[in-house]
């Protein structure tokens, strides 16, 4: 019986050139469980998971922030003055550069992780969050309604400012979580997005941001869209694609209803 040949030497792949990157640079990496929300007339708000690894080569501690920026929309703020003993309504003051949804959650307060100059130059936190208004002062009509302040408003500009802030975090709309980034192995790290029922639609941005020794040592940036589908969404890319049809029609519906309960609840 004729023996059979011996087997070929066993050759050792190297290694892929993506893990060895990865044993040498400091980097992090970041992705959503549901990139795509879709909104209609049961949408009762939503919870997405962010998830990531940090590939850090090294044994110094590092830090994540989560940064979740939504659509940027105007705000329209009047405040209530006292004038010869009555209460009255302000000039309106538009702002033209604040987001819809903006949160941020670490692994710790964002005062431990990095400096002022740092944060306020990554615009990382509501303290930090940049809310524009032009530098010139002039006065438009906006909303039909008109003289509506647009300007920095000189000293009064911080009040104005952190009123939009306030109201934005009464309507669960800006969030911060000094907590909401956790490790749950060496390496791996996750953390919520909660988006309440009145989340604006359209495309947000998410940045992960990897801290070490208090400055910036990685970014991994993100996209989520939320969106209106179903019978919603057509009646709001009509309202915004013809508008004055849409509010033709809705007066006509608003007569029309108003003419039929008169008809038939009026007395004999």
């Amino acid at each position: 019986m004729q023996a059979l040949p011996p087997p070929p030497p066993a050759v050792e792949a190297p290694p892929p050139e993506r893990s060895e990157a990865t044993a040498t640079e400091l980097r992090v990496a970041a992705a959503l469980t549901n990139a795509r929300v879709q909104v209609d007339s049961s949408f009762r708000g939503a919870t997405l998971v962010l998830y990531g690894a940090v590939f850090n080569p090294t044994d110094d501690a590092t830090d994540v922030v989560v940064v979740v920026r939504g659509p940027d929309a105007p705000v329209r703020l009047v405040k209530k003055t006292r004038n010869a003993g009555v209460w009255l309504n302000s000039r309106p003051v538009l702002f033209e550069g604040a987001p819809g949804f903006y949160m941020t959650a670490s692994t710790r307060p964002l005062s431990d992780i990095a400096g002022f100059g740092q944060l306020r130059r990554l615009g990382v936190g509501v303290d930090h969050l940049r809310i524009d208004a032009p530098e010139e002062s002039r006065t438009v009509t906006r909303y039909g309604v008109r003289d509506v302040v647009v300007s920095r408003l000189g000293e009064d500009y911080l009040d104005w400012r952190r009123a939009v802030i306030r109201l934005r975090e009464d309507a669960a709309l800006y969030d911060t979580d000094p907590e909401g980034v956790t490790f749950v192995d060496r390496g791996l790290f996750r953390a919520e997005v909660e988006l309440p029922a009145s989340a604006p639609t359209g495309r947000y941005n998410a940045q992960v941001w990897l801290f070490q020794d208090g400055a910036p040592a990685g970014v991994s940036n993100l996209t989520l869209t939320v969106e209106k589908v179903g019978f919603e969404r057509g009646v709001y890319e009509f309202a915004h694609r013809r508008p004055w049809t849409y509010g033709i029609l809705c007066v006509l519906l608003a007569a029309g209803m108003g003419y039929g309960a008169s008809r038939l609840f009026r007395r004999s």
